[in-house]
């Protein structure tokens, strides 16, 4: 695959990262983190905030990926 395409690909993908992590940190914190202390609620919040990087950086270490040479 191009990189051109994977860039393409990778973008869509991000985008569809972000909204489904926020969707999902949103009913989360909705849910259960409400009950808790108010220091594990910001323990929560952080990595709920946060954690979407990991996957994110893997879909920009693929798209950055140099074209194999035929």
């Amino acid at each position: 695959m191009p990189q051109r395409l994977r860039k393409l690909v990778g973008t869509v993908l991000m985008l569809v990262l972000v909204v489904f992590w926020a969707l999902m940190a949103m009913a989360l914190a909705q849910g259960r983190v409400t009950e808790l202390h108010w220091a594990l609620q910001t323990v929560c919040y952080v990595l709920l905030g946060s954690l979407w990087v990991l996957p994110a950086a893997l879909i920009i270490r693929w798209m950055e990926r140099p074209d194999k040479k035929a």
